[in-house]
């Protein structure tokens, strides 16, 4: 067995990626400073890695150069690069969108007749139309309202949550299975759709709120009957789309004799904290639904928009966390944004892997770009994850075993004082030392 370490370390915020090959030795009966691996106990499957194109990426997007497009693209899916295989896109326009816009907005048209993705095809499509060429397989995309048009709701806007007005229930679900049906149309692949994205929170751009019940009685009676109705049955419908802090609750609250068949999964956000015990819990009491983080992001007015490293590093203590409890995708929130964390129509800025000065014509990738790629580079789709221990909570440790039979050790040092590492597989062992500040994956090949 052979064991390939890719370190990665940042010094005065400059990369140092290191690859080593080190040989396993015959296990004397070392005790401490261990990970253990046991590939014959197996988890949770991996689906994907993948990101968010939204409205404002795309729009950045259009400003860079060609050659700028490919280099971008090609690390988010390319082979070399993070493999993107799924993305996530906004039904209707969302906080990352340059305005508010929506495929219609006359409540009188009930043939949608002026239903029309226009403003979708603006940034949004370009963007997707050349990550798939990128791609080299067919993008998997989920699709995700933050508010239903202003007619339907009962503040009569897009922002401030307000909610679905009783008399638009039908209405609404027909028009997210027309938005999922023009997509289609144009060759693209959904394959994914959460009910409500933050279905909690009252928002000061586009939102809408339901409690468990409505997303429930919603889900049940109209969107459901309607996906089906419409031939869209094999559209995997996700639920709550919201912070860890409520996940069993909200599953708890909508899963039940009637609902079971209907929901794929749960998808969750981070901006409420680790929660990794939510995870298990779902992962226990629901063991057959799918649980995948579909937002994440390091928002400035929470977190230092020049605290590059620990940034990077809380990505991968969350990552690592919501692995080891059942997370089987995840999707980053936008894969680019301009210089200031934006546009944004109301001022939410946030980092991304990959920001665009557009002032300098120059595109900067973050950090959080090369800590992602320790995960979506190494753990491929139907890669399972392993049972393992560890000696120190310094050493944040994953590990899965691939289709390929190859296995994949992230291992995450968060400390100022680099760490011994012993991993253990098998009766063989290999010692590595982890460097202070650094996240590193080995990969094990041999057959297993």
């Amino acid at each position: 067995m052979q064991f390939e370490l890719h370190t990665t370390t940042f010094k005065n915020n400059v990369k140092e990626e290191i690859e080593t090959k080190l040989p396993f030795l015959v296990d004397e009966g070392k005790e401490n400073e261990v990970v253990n691996l046991y590939p014959e106990i197996t988890y949770q499957e991996i689906q994907g890695f993948g990101g968010a194109l939204t409205d404002s990426a795309g729009y950045v997007y259009s400003l860079m150069t060609e050659v700028q497009k490919k280099e971008m693209l090609k690390t988010y899916f390319g082979e070399d690069g993070l493999r993107y295989r799924i993305a996530r896109i906004h039904i209707d326009s969302c906080d990352f969108s340059l305005e508010h816009y929506e495929a219609m907005s006359d409540k009188k048209d009930v043939n949608m007749d002026s239903f029309d993705l226009g403003r979708a095809a603006k940034y949004i499509f370009p963007l997707l139309e050349d990550a798939q060429k990128a791609c080299p397989t067919p993008i998997e995309i989920m699709l995700t309202p933050w508010s239903p048009p202003a007619f339907m709701k009962t503040n009569g806007e897009r922002n401030n949550g307000g909610k679905l007005k009783d008399e638009f229930r039908e209405f609404w679900a027909n028009y997210i299975c027309r938005y999922i049906e023009e997509f289609r149309a144009r060759g693209y692949k959904v394959t994914r759709l959460s009910v409500q994205n933050e279905p909690k929170a009252k928002q000061i751009w586009d939102s809408c709120e339901f409690t468990a019940e409505e997303e429930k009685s919603f889900l049940r009676d109209y969107l459901y009957p309607t996906m089906q109705k419409r031939n869209l049955a094999d559209v995997e419908l996700f639920v709550w789309d919201h912070n860890k802090e409520r996940l069993y609750e909200r599953a708890r609250d909508i899963i039940d004799a009637d609902t079971d068949k209907m929901i794929a999964g749960i998808a969750f956000h981070w901006y409420s904290g680790d929660h990794f015990d939510a995870i298990r819990l779902v992962k226990e009491q629901f063991p057959d639904k799918i649980l995948v983080l579909s937002e994440a992001c390091i928002e400035y007015c929470k977190y230092g928009k020049d605290d590059y490293l620990a940034n990077a590093q809380k990505y991968a203590h969350d990552m690592i966390g919501n692995l080891n409890n059942g997370m089987q995708a995840f999707y980053d929130w936008n894969i680019l944004l301009d210089e200031q964390g934006g546009p944004n129509h109301v001022g939410n800025f946030c980092d991304a892997p990959y920001l665009y000065d557009t002032k300098k014509g120059e595109l900067l990738e973050r950090n959080t770009l090369a800590y992602v790629k320790h995960f979506s580079q190494y753990l491929l789709p139907g890669a399972k994850q392993i049972a393992h221990t560890t000696y120190n909570e310094n050493v944040e440790t994953t590990a899965f075993i691939n289709p390929d039979k190859s296995i994949s050790v992230i291992l995450l040092n968060r400390t100022g004082t680099e760490m011994n590492v012993n991993v253990r597989l098998q009766g063989k062992i290999v010692a590595i030392v982890l460097p202070a500040q650094a996240i590193a994956t080995g990969v094990i090949t041999s057959s297993l």
